[in-house]
């Protein structure tokens, strides 16, 4: 009985060797060829990331989105990578790519509103609508200057020294102004006068005021047009154009100076006013 054992167990010793030496050269080449084919890659791999870094550099890309994108082209990378040192080893790739296929689809119904950002931030970094350092006013009623273009979010300063963040996905989906893109910006406001003044006068005057100021640009040319017939006053619509760094200074000093010279002129600029009829009977 013991004998038979023996027997036994040399027969599937010997037939595990005689598969062993069977096997054994085709196991050998498949891990070699598997551990060039990583090493040529992975050197593949940094070469690619390399020239796609420099076109980045080019292009003046953003640096949050360039090294999000190097980010991804390296994980695509490695991840085919590895899928081709698997396969010539012999494992069947059907069941990763069915796992990668799952998972994304999970993570991307997992995250839809961080999806909708995410491409709304790239939508941004490379159409470039604004800039760090625009001021921009987005649909939604906030505005203020672009401090920071992150892949999910957007981060403003207002006038008050408030920080805002604004999602991607809210910015590339509504219309924003950007007031600084262009270089100048052009001033717009009303100033009422009497119903008694002389308009021509009126508009000279303040023509005048804009021509003398130091900020004002000559081209486009500065325009004072009579826009309406108010309830208490004529209104003139003040409009004269400046750079980006000195229109809020141009702004002010034309307010001040065209009351100043219409108070010379002895041109009212008068209140708001109701006449009240009063019957008796």
């Amino acid at each position: 009985m013991d004998d038979l054992k023996l027997n036994s167990i040399q027969q599937h010793w010997d037939h595990f060797v005689s598969s062993a030496i069977t096997w054994a050269p085709k196991i050998i080449t498949a891990v070699i060829s598997a551990f060039l084919i990583y090493l040529i890659g992975s050197w593949l791999i940094r070469m690619i990331k390399r020239l796609v870094e420099k076109a980045f550099r080019k292009r003046n890309m953003e640096a949050s989105l360039q090294l999000f994108l190097l980010n991804i082209i390296n994980w695509g990378l490695n991840i085919l990578l590895f899928i081709v040192v698997v396969t010539q080893l012999g494992v069947q790739t059907s069941a990763f790519v069915a796992m990668i296929g799952a998972a994304g689809l999970a993570v991307g119904l997992a995250l839809q509103g961080s999806l909708t950002n995410f491409a709304g931030g790239i939508l941004i970094l490379l159409l470039k609508p604004f800039k760090i350092g625009d001021f921009i006013s987005a649909s939604s009623g906030v505005s203020g200057t672009v401090n920071a273009i992150d892949v999910f979010h957007t981060r403003l300063i207002t006038p008050q020294n408030q920080l805002i963040v604004i999602p991607n996905g809210e910015i590339s989906n509504k219309s924003i102004t950007n007031y600084t893109q262009l270089g100048t910006r052009r001033t717009w406001f009303d100033i009422g006068v009497s119903y008694n003044a002389d308009l021509k006068q009126a508009k000279e005057i303040l023509l005048s005021v804009i021509n003398s100021n130091q900020y004002a640009l000559k081209e486009p040319a500065p325009q004072v047009v009579v826009t309406e017939l108010g309830d208490s006053s004529i209104n003139l619509s003040v409009r004269a154009t400046a750079s980006n760094e000195n229109f809020w200074a141009m702004n002010e000093e034309l307010i001040i100076t065209c009351k100043m010279a219409l108070d010379q002129a002895g041109i009212e600029i008068p209140f708001p006013q109701r006449d009240i009829h009063v019957y008796n009977k």
